[in-house]
C-alpha cells in the first residue's frame, strides 16, 4: 500500500513545524514516566480499549511508553510496543514485546503486513511530523477489520507538538483533526470521533478518541457502543 499523492490533502510540511526541531531521539533519551491524564480519564481510557479491541486481539502500542491503559478482561494474546525510549517500554508490563523507531524519521513500521487485530496510540498524535504516511503505514499492519483507536488529551510537551496542533482551540478542534488524518490516510472506514468523558466534573482532564476500521476484503464488523459517537 502506498502512500497517497501530496495533492491528495491538504497538509503542507509547513504545518507541522515544531518550536524544537532537534532530533527526536535525544529529547526522548531521558525516560519521562508521565501519562498526560488524571486517573478518572485513563479509566476511561482502558474502557474505550475494551469497546473496540476484541478480548485475545495482537495490538501494537504505537509510540509507546511506561504503561498501555489496556483493560485486564482483553487478555491480549500479543502487545508490541514501538517507541522512542527502551527504559519506558521495559517498565511496561503490559508489553510482550518492544521496538525502538522513531515515525518521524521513517515514517514506515517495521513490522509486518496483516499483522495486528488493532493499533492504538495514547495522547502522542501530536508530535507525529507525518501523520498521513504514518497511518497509511498503520493500515497496512492492520488485518482487514481491524482497529486504529488514538486517544487525545489537552496536555502536551509543547516544543514537541506540531504547529497544526498548537493552533486547535478545543477538543474537538484537536478529534477533528485526528479524524481528518485518518481520513486522507488510505485504508480506514468507518471513522468515528467520542467524547470519552462527557459529563466530567470541573477540574477533571479531558479525554476524546478517534477510531476506524482497517477496510478490506473479508473485513468483519465489530461491536461499538455507538452512544455518544458522531460519524464522519
Amino acid at each position: 500500500m502506498g502512500t497517497p499523492p501530496a495533492s491528495d490533502h491538504p497538509f503542507t510540511p509547513d504545518l507541522f513545524a515544531r518550536l524544537d526541531e532537534e532530533g527526536d531521539a535525544l529529547f526522548y533519551r531521558e525516560a519521562r514516566k508521565v501519562t498526560h491524564l488524571d486517573v478518572p480519564a485513563l479509566a476511561a481510557v482502558s474502557a474505550f480499549f475494551a469497546e473496540v479491541i476484541p478480548r485475545g486481539a495482537e495490538v501494537l502500542d504505537l509510540m509507546a511508553s511506561w504503561r498501555s491503559h489496556l483493560s485486564r478482561e482483553l487478555v491480549p494474546k500479543r502487545v508490541t510496543g514501538l517507541g522512542l525510549n527502551a527504559e519506558e517500554m521495559d517498565d511496561n508490563p503490559t508489553l510482550t514485546e518492544r521496538l525502538v523507531h522513531d515515525l518521524n524519521r521513517d515514517p514506515r513500521l517495521p513490522l509486518a503486513d496483516g499483522s495486528f487485530d488493532a493499533v492504538v496510540n495514547t495522547v502522542s498524535i501530536q508530535y507525529v511530523t507525518r501523520p498521513i504516511e504514518v497511518l497509511n503505514d498503520v493500515a497496512r499492519v492492520l488485518r482487514p477489520g481491524g482497529r486504529l483507536a488514538i486517544v487525545i488529551s489537552d496536555r502536551c510537551f509543547p516544543t514537541k507538538a506540531v504547529k497544526i496542533w498548537q493552533r486547535c482551540e478545543s477538543m474537538r478542534e484537536r478529534m477533528e483533526l485526528v479524524m481528518a488524518y485518518a481520513r486522507h490516510a488510505a485504508g480506514f472506514v468507518e471513522i468515528l470521533g467520542v467524547d470519552l468523558r462527557p459529563s466530567r466534573p470541573p477540574g477533571e482532564d479531558p479525554a476524546v478518541a478517534v477510531v476506524a476500521r482497517r477496510a478490506g476484503p473479508g473485513a468483519v464488523d465489530g461491536s461499538i457502543r455507538t452512544t455518544g459517537w458522531r460519524r464522519r
